[in-house]
Formats: structure tokens, C-alpha cells, sequence
């Protein structure tokens, strides 16, 4: 089932992009590659890898420490066309005080 990532896992996997990012546009500077679309998408592709691990290993960790987070609640079609019958009734009410 799907769960959230949690702050840390955005926040740490958002600093690890940039430092891959910049690590490894320095790396292939060095290494003579020149700059290109394949270069930038090599670049791109390898800095989402290593920053998806990141919050894995953050989401994992906070895991083993906090114990398992409860999963996402779905809203079902019943919950659904309760709120809007809900609400239809709420609007039909305010109308009638209006009209008085």
C-alpha cells in the first residue's frame, strides 16, 4: 500500500540531487566529456538514482526507529457520495432559511 515519504526523506534526497548533481558535472569535467544533451541526462539520471536511495535509506532508518507507519487512508465511492449528499443537504437547508 502507498505511504507518504516522510520530511526527512524529502529534505535529505533533495540535498543528495544537488550534491550528486555538482560532484558528478565536476567528475566528468575532469574526465574531458564534453557537455551535451547525452552528458546532462547521464548527469540527471545518475543524481535521481543516488538521491531515491537516499530516501529510501531515510525512510528505512526512521522505520527501524519509530516502528511502522500506518498506511494512507483511501476514500471509497460510499464515502464520497455521502459527503456530497451531505453537503446537497446542507445547501438545500441554507437555501430554504434564505428564501424566508
Amino acid at each position: 500500500m502507498f505511504t507518504l515519504p516522510s520530511t526527512w526523506n524529502l529534505v535529505i534526497s533533495t540535498m543528495v540531487f544537488f550534491i550528486a548533481a555538482g560532484y558528478l558535472h565536476r567528475y566528468l569535467d575532469n574526465q574531458g566529456i564534453p557537455k551535451g544533451m547525452t552528458r546532462g541526462l547521464t548527469v540527471f539520471s545518475l543524481a535521481s538514482l543516488m538521491s531515491w536511495g537516499a530516501g529510501e535509506m531515510v525512510d528505512w532508518v526512521q522505520e527501524k526507529i519509530e516502528g511502522p507507519q500506518p498506511p494512507v487512508a483511501q476514500t471509497s465511492s460510499d464515502d464520497l457520495s455521502q459527503l456530497l449528499k451531505a453537503l446537497g443537504q446542507a445547501q438545500s437547508s441554507a437555501e430554504l432559511k434564505g428564501s424566508n
